[in-house]
């Protein structure tokens, strides 16, 4: 008898996990038991409904997963939502260089297809609980790391060097707010708007007056007033790395503990009376190919 998408019995069964195949054949509905059924009038739904309660994981942490048993097909996935996590912050923390702060934007848009490698791993609490920690840590990257890297870049490339106060701009903001932007000279002439304002860069008297500031070679970023303690983002950095951490090790931690499932499921999989694995001894009941539901 012919199912709606024309498996057989042996078919449906080898796509269970190992672990349900295991207490299928614990309740005495082994292959052999389920190709009896199938040649009975009617039994055809039956196997069916039998096999769709069982493709689900018995245990809600279980990393088998309820679609594919073989171990490459456990591991792929979650490599997947590795990689593809990963190359979204690193595009979002490269175009900081050209759009600044609106790089969350570009994280934002490849939070897409990290949702999409997402959902295509395994739907298991286990799998739903590695998916939210990508997801938060990947959402705490793009969000921290688009305002901060300017001062990650600063602690890295900066040079501590001496400035000189220039006039304040003044302007006129929304709600009639007055907003004071501070700027530098630099050594070589060049008069740039600072990073952050401090207590002097306000006062017009101040103008001319030698100051420290980190300022970047390449002439990119801001400069920031004071020395290097002061440019900031330290504990930012911290937490990305926390946050980085788990991005990294979420993905291949549920990998491995689907793929140790499955091995455990083979290796703990009774043989059968005549010595055949799986318990697929040739019964009464339907050939070794297997019947048709």
């Amino acid at each position: 008898m012919a199912s709606g998408d024309g498996r057989t019995v042996d078919e449906q069964f080898a796509r269970l996990p190992r672990s349900r195949q295991r207490e299928l054949e614990g309740k005495g509905l082994g292959l052999p038991r389920l190709r009896e059924i199938a040649l009975e009038e009617g039994g055809g739904p039956a196997v069916r409904h039998i096999l769709l309660e069982h493709s689900r994981p018995a245990s809600r942490w279980d990393f088998d997963g309820d679609r594919r048993t073989d171990e490459g097909r456990a591991v792929w996935p979650w490599i997947r939502l590795l990689l593809v996590a990963s190359v979204g912050v690193v595009l979002c923390l490269l175009s900081t260089y050209v759009l600044d702060s609106s790089a969350l934007f570009v994280g934002a848009a490849c939070g897409v297809a990290v949702a999409w490698a997402g959902f295509r791993t395994r739907r298991s609490l286990g799998g739903l609980v590695a998916c939210g920690l990508v997801a938060v840590a990947y959402v705490a990257l793009i969000w921290v790391g688009s305002y901060a890297a300017g001062e990650w870049y600063l602690h890295l490339r900066g040079q501590e060097t001496a400035v000189s106060y220039a006039k304040p701009l003044h302007e006129q903001a929304s709600h009639g707010v007055r907003v004071t932007y501070c700027r530098v000279t630099l050594p070589d002439g060049t008069v740039r708007r600072v990073f952050r304002n401090d207590e002097r860069c306000t006062d017009e008297s101040a103008v001319g007056v030698r100051t420290r500031a980190v300022i970047d070679p390449s002439d990119h970023y801001r400069p920031v007033l004071g020395g290097r303690s002061a440019i900031g983002g330290t504990a930012a950095a911290y937490g990305c790395l926390g946050a980085a951490a788990v991005l990294v090790l979420a993905p291949p931690a549920a990998a491995v503990m689907s793929r140790s499932n499955e091995r455990r499921g083979r290796r703990g999989e009774p043989d059968g009376p005549a010595g055949e694995p799986d318990g697929r001894q040739g019964e009464a009941g339907g050939p070794a190919g297997g019947t048709d539901v």
